[in-house]
């Protein structure tokens, strides 16, 4: 073990530990290593001083670590080891297992405390059990709640004592203790495995999930569909969690190289770079814990541990933190203090409309209502831009909140629209933005003439409202290009009218909201079209797509991702949805539209594989067949 100390941090090597799980106490002053022989317990304090081993006599690697957050339970920590819990008791420079727990029949993913009562721990593992524990009696847990699938982390909400969140795969349930029968809320967070998961330190419905698929998004769970915001990476993110001062996030990369940098500081206000890159580890950090300070100090230190086997105290000074504030917000604070004493001369019913209109000090500190303002609607056209939702296949939308303009491509059918959109300073304040039509537009310009008038009546509507325009507007474009195709296709038919140019985001789709194809599927993944498992008797039974049928789509054409997609493959008509690279100075979104006219059937079958009639000669032998030669069910003895 070596130890050297720079301005910036604190450099302390363990060559022998081997360890893979790093936790540091609530106080401080020491953090706990595991390795596979013992655990470490550093003394942060005096980080060169030898550390203290506790002895393990297990075969198995610990899994996670965690210190009580506690006072009062200060000195104790839980460590996972496959299937068991152990409890440890650290006192007088000594440390030695009190309890243990013993419920789960595979191995334990994720651990963590309760924020509310001290002796209450939630453990989770593959075996699809979640377990909360009272560890004054350690022989059976508390609450048991069940899932289908096994939970790779579970936290602990930091507002609410009864509620908690688990991650699946991709996806995030939340639960209520109270109610333990079921998840009160499902939430699709990713098409890739969760690795990380934290829960928003100060409003309890927000919180953050890191994923295999190279990106942290941002979720209330009231509204389980719709992102509040994505932070896009090049490389998958291990963790994600919030700092304890202001509106802060610090992730952890896994890059494709091991000594590039992969621990980075983020303002949840702004995610187009990060505002610092902690420098120094040579290979990927495995943990990261924030360090409580002594009263008033301003600083804070964030402690890693690396597979290079050093861990680095990292001081955060005010400075550092002030790049993660709302300078806005603060100024808006500053403001409200300093006009607080002259208002309170003024009459009630001067205050009384002020108060009305003025957002509350404590509602500035909330970053869902900061960045929503008051009326719970954006407030700058930059906002706007980051909380537009639009599900519609081959759409691409170019966003530049500097020059305040945004290009609408779309390619539907035989149409190819490309339109620009500016919108004024005043916007959406009474002003209209200008719809313009740009090359390679294909669409006559008859057609042009009458969506321009129809996207200027409807942004007309929402700004004398003041209410945003550009989501209600790309969805009444789509629409409109999708009718002139069912024109094109079907007999003549009257001069184009649209009744009703407002109209609600689904709705706008008449014909595929009752069809599997439906934007309201978009969550809900395609059909396995083979799989196999192990049974009860220790036979492997697997299936496959049946010999008498074939794809009656092209080889080439990957399965859907969800059933939302499957209107959209129709005769050729569409592709499937190619994701590219979002850049850092604008927002792109891939979507696209359905295209199926009424008499077609939108089906899994009629899409994926069509039948074909077999020789009369097969048709005799299936008359004799049974299930362990059957054509596309088979079992392995």
């Amino acid at each position: 073990m070596a130890a050297r100390w720079s301005s910036e941090n604190v450099v302390v090597e363990f060559r022998d530990a081997q360890a893979t799980a790093m936790s540091v106490d609530c106080l401080g002053l020491h953090a706990v290593l595991s390795g596979r022989r013992f655990l470490y317990v550093v003394n942060l304090e005096n980080p060169s001083e030898a550390p203290r081993k506790i002895s393990r006599q297990s075969k198995w690697d610990v899994g996670t670590v965690q210190w009580n957050p506690h006072r009062a339970q200060s000195r104790v920590f839980a460590a996972s080891s496959n299937q068991r819990v152990d409890l440890y008791t650290w006192k007088d420079g000594f440390g030695e297992v009190h309890a243990s727990l013993q419920g789960h029949t595979r191995v334990i993913s994720d651990l963590d405390w309760s924020w509310f009562e001290a002796e209450y721990l939630v453990s989770s593992s593959v075996d699809t059990y979640i377990y909360i524990w009272d560890t004054r009696d350690p022989r059976k847990p508390l609450v048991a709640l069940s899932a289908v699938a096994g939970a790779s982390q579970v936290k602990w909400n930091r507002k609410n004592q009864n509620v908690l969140a688990s991650s699946h795969d991709g996806d995030v349930r939340i639960w209520d203790r109270r109610k333990p029968n079921t998840a009160v809320e499902y939430v699709a967070a990713h098409l890739s495995k969760i690795h990380g998961l934290d829960w928003h330190p100060d409003n309890e419905y927000i919180l953050a999930t890191s994923s295999q698929d190279n990106s942290v998004r941002f979720w209330d769970y009231r509204q389980p569909r719709k992102c509040l915001n994505i932070l896009s990476c090049q490389v998958p993110v291990w963790k994600a969690r919030y700092t304890p001062f202001s509106h802060g996030l610090v992730t952890v990369m896994v890059p494709q190289l091991r000594r590039e940098n992969s621990l980075l500081l983020w303002s949840t206000l702004d995610l187009n770079s990060p505002v610092h890159a902690f420098v120094g580890h040579d290979d990927v950090v495995l943990e990261f814990q924030w360090r409580p300070q002594k009263e008033g100090s301003k600083d804070c230190q964030l402690v890693t541990w690396s597979r290079d086997q050093t861990l680095r105290i990292w001081r955060v000074d005010p400075q550092l933190q002030k790049l993660c504030a709302n300078d806005t917000v603060e100024e808006l604070l500053e403001g409200v203090a300093l006009s607080m004493e002259p208002e309170r001369t003024q009459s009630s019913q001067d205050l009384e409309p002020q108060q009305s209109t003025a957002p509350l000090a404590e509602d500035l500190h909330d970053p869902e209502q900061a960045a929503l303002g008051s009326s719970g609607a954006p407030q700058t056209l930059q906002q706007e831009f980051s909380l537009v939702n639009l599900q519609i296949r081959n759409v691409n939308v170019e966003m530049d909140a500097l020059n305040r303009s945004c290009v609408v491509s779309a390619h539907l059918g035989s149409h190819q629209v490309r339109l620009v959109v500016k919108f004024p300073a005043h916007y959406p304040n009474n002003a209209v933005p200008t719809f313009q039509f740009v090359s390679p537009t294909s669409i006559p310009s008859a057609m042009r003439t009458k969506i321009q008038k129809i996207l200027t009546d409807t942004s007309l509507q929402k700004v004398k409202r003041n209410q945003n325009c550009l989501e209600p507007c790309v969805r009444q474009l789509m629409s409109c290009l999708e009718s002139d195709m069912t024109q094109e296709d079907g007999p003549p038919a009257s001069p184009y009218v649209l009744s009703n140019p407002v109209t609600p985001a689904l709705p706008a789709f008449p014909r595929v909201t009752n069809t599997y194809g439906s934007y309201q599927d978009a969550n809900i993944p395609f059909p396995r079209t083979s799989g196999a498992r192990f049974c009860g008797t220790g036979c492997l039974v697997y299936f496959t797509r049946p010999n008498t049928m074939h794809r009656s789509v092209p080889a080439s054409e990957p399965t859907p991702r969800s059933l939302s997609a499957l209107s959209a493959y129709h005769s050729g008509v569409l592709t499937p949805m190619k994701m590219r690279t979002e850049s850092q100075s604008t927002l792109r979104l891939y979507s696209g539209s359905p295209t199926r006219s009424d008499k077609d059937t939108v089906s899994i079958s009629s899409f994926y594989y069509k039948e074909r009639k077999p020789p009369m000669s097969a048709l005799r032998r299936w008359s004799v067949q049974t299930i362990h030669d059957y054509p596309y069910i088979n079992i392995i003895h």
